[in-house]
């Protein structure tokens, strides 16, 4: 349970942790009892394994800590935390995942292993997912990308004079969806078909999003959208060296097909309506082959289901 009370203690940095970190929490435990906890709050705060080791005190040595990702073992802003666990003499250390990041990436673990310290990675599913856009901002150079898509119950994408698919209350978790990434993104047939603006409405957002359009212009006369025509695989590491970790992909069947082919989706979130159309395009227009799909699981939004599934493990 201490694993998992660290996934707790690490959310509650989740909003106040700059884009270039993950969000991570500590626990120590000593005999059986929590002696200490920590959580990385953002720039300026001490790293969650020494915040938890502050919090035990001399309660540490002979302790387990477990902590959600792998401490560092190199020197940034602050010292090396694998470094802080060592000296405060903890003897075990359970990580919930490793730490894709080429700087620390296996060399916290061999810190940790050199001082002595007995190290359990429970390579945690929940741990992975809970910096999914992370992990894949750092370890792969691009944003963390998710199809979305709402479809009916025979798979088209459109109902012959419907504006909608889905219900109201799965357009409201679009729209949380928007507040929650970096950039939302649609093609070029979308935006002369649509003319959508992308913003996130009628939820509580701290800014909005990057609002792009991917493909040849010109935009229409008076759209607020960003035009990136380059390869999509050099548009997205150009958007994740600004800081852009996660896109929100909603165009249509094209749109997808292309970034399914190129490998450069990981997520899918399908918006499944108990609708029949019979008629119109499905979800994706072609692919060079079959996609097995992973970690599935479904959810009741309103009358609508859910289905939210991995392409790529974080």
């Amino acid at each position: 349970m201490s694993l998992e009370r660290a996934l707790e203690l690490a959310e509650r940095g989740r909003d106040r942790v700059e884009h270039t970190h993950p969000v991570v929490g500590a626990v120590v435990v000593s005999d059986g009892e929590v002696v200490g906890e920590g959580w990385y709050a953002g720039s300026g705060s001490p790293h969650a394994e020494v915040a938890a080791l502050e919090a035990a005190g001399d309660r540490a040595r002979g302790a387990t800590l477990y902590v959600t990702l792998e401490p560092c073992a190199h020197r940034g802003s602050t010292p090396p935390c694998a470094d802080a666990v060592v000296a405060a003499g903890v003897t075990r250390v359970v990580a919930g995942a490793g730490d894709p990041n080429p700087k620390v990436d296996g060399r916290g673990f061999e810190r940790l292993r050199e001082g002595g310290v007995d190290v359990e990675v429970a390579d945690s599913w929940e741990a992975r997912r809970q910096n999914e856009a992370w992990r894949i901002w750092i370890s792969r150079g691009r944003p963390f990308v998710t199809y979305k898509v709402a479809i009916t119950l025979d798979g088209r994408v459109t109902i012959p004079g419907s504006r909608w698919v889905s219900g109201e209350e799965s357009r409201r978790r679009v729209h949380e969806l928007r507040a929650e990434a970096d950039a939302v993104a649609v093609g070029m047939g979308t935006v002369r078909a649509d003319d959508p603006a992308l913003t996130a409405r009628e939820v509580e957002v701290e800014r909005q999003p990057r609002r792009l359009a991917l493909g040849s212009g010109p935009l229409p006369e008076g759209s607020e959208l960003e035009l990136r025509s380059g390869p999509l695989e050099d548009e997205l590491r150009a958007l994740a060296r600004d800081g852009v970790r996660s896109l929100l992909l909603e165009g249509g069947p094209t749109l997808a097909s292309s970034f399914l082919a190129a490998d450069l989706v990981d997520k899918l979130l399908v918006f499944v309506a108990p609708r029949l159309s019979g008629a119109g395009a499905g979800p994706v227009a072609a692919l060079p082959e079959p996609l097995e799909l992973r970690h599935m699981t479904y959810e009741q939004i309103g009358e609508d289901v859910l289905l939210t599934a991995y392409v790529h493990e974080p």
